[in-house]
C-alpha cells in the first residue's frame, strides 16, 4: 500500500481516538472511507470532519460474527472492494486475573480479539481475489509486555500481534501486506471511558488512574506513523509514549522487565 489515493479503506472503531484520526488524515491523502462504530453520534462526528472525501458510515459491533460478514458485503456493494483494513476497535477494563468475572473476558475478547479475527476473516478473500491490499491490526504496548490489572486486555493484544505475525508469512507473495500496531501513551478516551470489573478494588482503581496520566501523544500524530509506516511498508509500527521504550526493555529484559515498568508508571 504505497499511496492511498483512491483506494477504499475500511476502518472499525472511527468514531473517536485513532480511528477518528485514521479517518481524517486518509481524506487527505485522497482515500475513499468506510467508517464504522457502535456510536453513531461519534461516527456523524467524524463524517463531518472528513467533508470533501468520499465516505460512508456504518454501525456495528464487531463482537459480531454477522454483523462483519455483513459489513464487508455492504462494503462491497457500496465501493466495489476494499484495499485497506484497519481493525482499530477496542475497548479495555480494569481488573486482576482474580477479580476479572469470565464474563469481563468474554466481552473484552469478543471486541479487541475476535473483532480483528472476524474483521480479516471477512474482508481477506477480496484482497487475495484482486491480489491487492493491506490489513493492518491494531494491537497495543500491552502486546509486547503485559500489565498488571490489564489480564484480559494484555490477552487480546498479544493474540492481536500473533494473529498479525502469522499473516507476514502467510501472505508473502500474494499482493496482501499485513501490520501490526503497537501503540503507547495515546490521548483518547480508552482509559477514561474504561470500567473496573465489577469485582475489582482500590488496588485496580489506581492502577487504572496512573495509566490515565501516561495518555499524552495525540491521535492525530500516532494516526500519521501508522499511514506513514504502511506506505513505507513497514510490519510492525511502535508509536505513542513511552511505546519506544517498552519495545526494548520487552527485547532486552523479556522475563524481568517489570520494575523497569513500574518505574515508568506502567
Amino acid at each position: 500500500m504505497r499511496s492511498f489515493k483512491d483506494k477504499v479503506a475500511v476502518i472499525t472503531g472511527a468514531g473517536s481516538g485513532i480511528g477518528r484520526a485514521l479517518a481524517q488524515d486518509l481524506a487527505t491523502r485522497g482515500a475513499r472511507l468506510a467508517l464504522s462504530d457502535v456510536d453513531g453520534t461519534g461516527l456523524a462526528g467524524t463524517l463531518e470532519l472528513c467533508r470533501g472525501a468520499e465516505a460512508r458510515t456504518y454501525r456495528l459491533d464487531v463482537s459480531k460474527r454477522e454483523q462483519v460478514f455483513a459489513h464487508a458485503d455492504e462494503v462491497k456493494h457500496d465501493f466495489g472492494t476494499a484495499h485497506c483494513l484497519i481493525n482499530n476497535a477496542g475497548v479495555t477494563l480494569s481488573a486482576t486475573v482474580e477479580h476479572c468475572t469470565i464474563e469481563e473476558f468474554e466481552w473484552l475478547l469478543g471486541i479487541n480479539l475476535w473483532g480483528v479475527i472476524y474483521g480479516t476473516k471477512a474482508f481477506l478473500p477480496m484482497m487475495l481475489a484482486q491480489r491487492e491490499g493491506h490489513i493492518v491490526n491494531i494491537s497495543s504496548v500491552f502486546g509486547l509486555v503485559s500489565a498488571p490489572t490489564q489480564g484480559a486486555y494484555n490477552v487480546t493484544k498479544f493474540g492481536v500481534r500473533g494473529l498479525t505475525e502469522c499473516l507476514w508469512r502467510e501472505l508473502e507473495g500474494t499482493g496482501v501486506g499485513a501490520t501490526c500496531v503497537h501503540p503507547g501513551g495515546v490521548r483518547t478516551n480508552i482509559a477514561k471511558a474504561a470500567p473496573t470489573g465489577k469485582l475489582a478494588g482500590e488496588y485496580e482503581r489506581e492502577k487504572l488512574g496512573v495509566v490515565d496520566t501516561l495518555l499524552v501523544t495525540p491521535p492525530e500524530d500516532c494516526a500519521r506513523d501508522i499511514l506513514d509506516g504502511v506506505e513505507r511498508g513497514r510490519k510492525r509500527i511502535v508509536t505513542g509514549n513511552k511505546s519506544g521504550l517498552v519495545e526494548l526493555v520487552s527485547r532486552l529484559l523479556p522475563t524481568s522487565h517489570g520494575w523497569v515498568m513500574q518505574r515508568f508508571g506502567m
